[in-house]
């Protein structure tokens, strides 16, 4: 039995290279082995073929013969899993696009992935064959991957940068649905790394056209040799900017994360409780909104783990109960914003919001992650909207970018004041300064 035929010499031959894994003769067959044997033919074929080689070889493995409206055989790879083992095959199908795309990506031949994923652009999978119904189960399941959640995972990897962004408003977002891919251990090895590489690419990207937009914006050359505004807040998100950036000095929010790092060494579950409150409602300008929110956030986190009150606080549980203050003010099951999240958008507040999971962060970088893929899940439940419906969502997104671009990234920025104003207080006339970006030296591993 020819599981490939292919055109070169490279092609799989099950019975002649695997005989233990399948024989014409048996049904029998050790899906596990088989699917090692087909991902090292292609992580050995994409390392050593030329693009247009492995396309031709993977087109035969997976998709000749279910491309035509008449068809007379089935695929051999299909075979393996007939006996209702559809999930496998996608597994399998999967792993092998990934296998390609995470080659290409680091070996950059990137173009060639919007190739890879054209090949399931088929017309003829809805024909059913009555004189196969084998064939029929394996048309019905490569339609199944292709109108799936796995295949369109699959097109991020293929778009340009610019192309991610347009369309539904969602896309615009797509760095923190790679997060969740990547963590995702129902995943393959190759679709995580292939996912953490492209969520680089892209917050890389944000930081360089965000530092690039302020300083030419400031620029007096800028109408000549403007840059795009990676936001969709419009010009007036360089006041924005300053105001964020205006919080430095011995009351920065990184100078006050590491006082309360310091100052709950050794605290007890419960006395960390009352100190974060404290922490993170210090400095909220709105005082009626601070006695609200501090009461219903109390109250939650009150109720989190009361048996271990008394425990002193270890770096695990640190970590959990930062973990569980972003589930707080994100979404608590994944699925659906939390009260606190809906209370303090709906009335206005997505600056105050986004700061409290700032000053999350800066005591707690492992977080991070675990912000990012609430994150994901807030927008994955209100993609389902209208972009009209969704603006103060939209709203909290940028402001929530372009705050961690700025406080939680490698690049730093500063306020310099350009012109003398009569005022002490630089927040009444945020004109008289300029931000300046410039590289921040790692001083924390």
């Amino acid at each position: 039995m020819i599981l490939v035929t292919g055109m070169t010499a490279n092609s799989l031959s099950i019975s002649q290279e695997y005989p233990h894994c399948i024989t014409s003769n048996s049904r029998q067959v050790n899906v596990q082995i088989a699917q090692e044997e087909v991902y090292s033919f292609f992580i050995r074929i994409v390392n050593t073929m030329s693009p247009d080689e492995v396309l031709c070889e993977f087109k035969a493995f997976f998709i000749d013969g279910l491309d035509l409206e008449y068809s007379h055989s089935v695929p051999e790879i299909y075979k393996i899993f007939l006996n209702d083992k559809e999930q496998d095959f996608r597994n399998t199908l999967k792993r092998c696009i990934y296998i390609i795309i995470n080659t290409w990506k680091t070996t950059r031949k990137d173009k060639h992935i919007q190739t890879l994923v054209d090949l399931f652009t088929i017309k003829d999978l809805k024909v059913k064959a009555n004189y196969l119904p084998g064939l029929n189960t394996c048309k019905s399941w490569l339609e199944n991957f292709i109108n799936s959640k796995d295949y369109q995972e699959i097109k991020l990897f293929a778009a340009k940068h610019d192309e991610l962004h347009k369309g539904h408003w969602a896309n615009r977002y797509t760095s923190y649905f790679l997060v969740a891919q990547s963590v995702n251990e129902n995943n393959p090895r190759e679709q995580q790394e292939a996912a953490k590489k492209l969520y680089r690419q892209i917050k890389d990207k944000y930081k360089f056209e965000l530092a690039m937009y302020i300083a030419r914006s400031q620029s007096a050359v800028s109408s000549t040799t403007r840059y795009k505004n990676p936001s969709v807040l419009g010009d007036n998100v360089l006041h924005l900017i300053k105001a964020i950036v205006l919080k430095k000095g011995a009351f920065s929010h990184e100078n006050i994360a590491n006082i309360f790092i310091k100052q709950t060494q050794g605290q007890t579950l419960e006395q960390f409780k009352a100190s974060i409150e404290k922490y993170l409602f210090f400095s909220v300008d709105n005082q009626e909104l601070v006695k609200t929110l501090r009461q219903q956030f109390g109250e939650i986190l009150s109720l989190w783990k009361k048996a271990h009150n008394q425990e002193i606080l270890t770096k695990e549980l640190f970590l959990r109960a930062c973990n569980r203050v972003i589930d707080c003010f994100t979404t608590e099951n994944g699925k659906e914003p939390s009260l606190l999240f809906v209370s303090l958008l709906t009335q206005g507040h997505s600056l105050t919001l986004v700061i409290i999971l700032l000053k999350t962060i800066l005591i707690s970088r492992n977080s991070r992650r675990h912000l990012e893929i609430k994150i994901a899940h807030l927008i994955r439940y209100y993609e389902k909207y209208p972009e009209y419906e969704c603006k103060w969502v939209i709203n909290f997104m940028e402001i929530f970018n372009i705050t961690f671009a700025i406080y939680a990234e490698n690049v730093e920025y500063n306020l310099i004041k350009m012109e003398e104003d009569e005022s002490s207080n630089p927040q009444l006339n945020l004109d008289a300064y300029r931000v300046f970006s410039q590289m921040k030296v790692d001083r924390q591993k």
